[in-house]
């Protein structure tokens, strides 16, 4: 009981700031209401309290954990939406179902230079010039990571990570403005 006396007492004194984070968020990403956000951080902020993880933390610190842990969620519920205009469809032909319209306006390739001018710039970025670590961070990425559990992998510091990938997007530019 005490335990969730002391909570609330975080909870009054942080929830201004995420209110804000969550305002602040909610007006660059559309796919979440503020209240979710809100929400999601006061839950990681419960479970963070849980395993005595903010004892010795500045609030600033705090603040700071909430925003990133909102833009992780907003990051990957982002990559795993698939969203399809239905204003698209309106050119399909009549008596087809949605579904046969859907795979035929997203699975035809009718340009297949360009799938192969995009594969031969795939290749050519991830054979010339990526170190073995930048294709792991590659992997890691590509399988819906983020910065700190990549960094544990791979046995560095998130801001580490964080460091790569900005190489390799240098990098990546570089192979596709020779290309």
């Amino acid at each position: 009981m005490e335990e969730n006396k002391l909570f609330e007492g975080l909870i009054g004194k942080f929830s201004p700031g995420i209110r804000r984070i969550a305002y602040k968020l909610n007006g660059r990403y559309r796919s979440f209401d503020h209240d979710d956000l809100y929400q999601e951080a006061l839950l990681r902020l419960w479970n963070d309290y849980r395993a005595g993880k903010l004892a010795d933390k500045t609030d600033s610190y705090v603040l700071q954990g909430c925003y990133f842990h909102l833009k992780n969620c907003i990051r990957k519920v982002n990559e795993r939406s698939n969203i399809i205009s239905l204003d698209a469809l309106e050119d399909a032909q009549e008596g087809t179902t949605l579904q046969d319209q859907l795979l035929n306006k997203y699975t035809r390739q009718p340009d297949t230079r360009k799938e192969l001018d995009e594969k031969l710039a795939v290749y050519n970025i991830s054979h010339n010039g990526l170190k073995p670590r930048e294709k792991k961070v590659i992997s890691f990425l590509s399988d819906g990571l983020t910065t700190r559990e990549i960094g544990k992998k791979i046995g560095v510091s998130h801001v580490s990570v964080v460091k790569m990938i900005k190489r390799i997007r240098e990098k990546t530019l570089k192979c596709v403005d020779k290309f």
